[in-house]
């Protein structure tokens, strides 16, 4: 197997090439990654040597870069996970979600069905549902309602993947997964923030009253349900994946604090973002009856492991706060 991942070195990305490496050593992954503020390098140091890892920096959007790999790759099958990711940026500057999420994920599909590439998987996420009540869970046939520029740009690259499926009979994957956890996210999101935080003894910013919920999971458990739908999903179909393990933001951070060993005290509510989706809740019982996938990894353990990966790692997040993580790719891969 010959396969494009894109976004590969972001947080969700660098985990899935790590884990296909692991887990899939006889394929080649050709990892396209534009490296932007997200996308750090220095997370796939441990691949650099790897044969069967070829990262090459780019934009999805390049359409005659992509058309490239497919040809002098033999590509068999994409996975995409670029995207510009981060709600509160969308609010700030919708216009490269736009760009990005959609106008990128058309080129990659139209080149891909040029290519007659086998199958195209699109990694999407829970948010193009829109906020839930206090019951209930979102269901692949729950209807679409973005609250985000964000949001809003992962629900049209969702209809556009479907839609060229249906269209040109190419065979695509749509997977929606809820909040991910693990080693190598961006300080920015929820988790890593208030480790971050907290560990420099600064304050931890919690938006309103710190009652809204999300539904987390392991990274590495989101990983091996997108293995399991590039290799068992079918064709044309939605899979929404999820631990089951809702907790609102404000208990998650207590609970940080508690694991860190640091006050209460530190926690600063601040004024909550506009349009802030107050509950989100996912069924994946069709990913574990059709994918056979099931996540493996106990919230309680999970946290307490990336807790201590924080704690181990602080070169890397401090790297990443600074900027600094951005001279990795020139100093090691510039003067090839």
């Amino acid at each position: 197997m010959n396969l494009l991942v894109t976004g590969g070195a972001g947080f969700i990305g660098s985990n899935f090439v790590r884990l296909l490496r692991r887990e899939r050593p006889g394929w080649t992954v050709v990892n396209l990654d534009k490296l932007t503020y997200a996308g750090n390098a220095e997370s796939l140091a441990d691949l650099r040597d790897d044969p069967k890892h070829v990262f090459v920096r780019g934009d999805i959007a390049n359409a005659e870069l992509v058309e490239h790999l497919l040809r002098n790759h033999g590509i068999d099958a994409i996975c995409n996970l670029a995207a510009e990711s981060h709600v509160d940026r969308s609010i700030l500057g919708p216009g490269i979600f736009v760009e990005t999420n959609v106008s990128g994920t058309q080129v990659l599909l139209e080149a891909a069905r040029q290519a007659r590439v086998k199958r195209f998987v699109q990694v999407s996420t829970d948010e193009v549902y829109g906020s839930l009540g206090a019951s209930g869970k979102f269901s692949e046939t729950s209807p679409l309602k973005p609250s985000s520029p964000y949001s809003a740009s992962k629900t049209a690259a969702d209809l556009l993947v479907l839609a060229y499926g249906h269209t040109f009979a190419m065979d695509v994957i749509v997977t929606r997964c809820s909040n991910n956890y693990g080693p190598y996210q961006f300080p920015e999101k929820l988790i890593p923030l208030m480790i971050a935080n907290a560990l420099e003894g600064t304050r931890l910013p919690v938006y309103g009253d710190g009652m809204q919920v999300r539904d987390w999971i392991h990274v590495e458990d989101h990983c091996r349900a997108l293995l399991a739908a590039l290799e068992s999903g079918k064709s044309g179909e939605v899979y929404n994946v999820g631990s089951d393990n809702e907790w609102p933001n404000l208990q998650i951070v207590s609970r940080l604090l508690e694991i860190l060993g640091k006050p209460r005290e530190l926690i600063e509510h601040v004024k909550d973002r506009p349009g802030h989706d107050r509950r989100y809740a996912i069924d994946a019982s069709k990913s574990h009856a059709q994918l056979g996938w099931s996540p493996r990894i106990a919230f309680s353990e999970g946290l307490a492991q990336t807790v201590a990966w924080y704690v181990q790692n602080r070169g890397w997040w401090e790297r990443v706060r600074t900027g600094e993580y951005r001279t990795y790719y020139e100093r090691n891969y510039g003067a090839r």
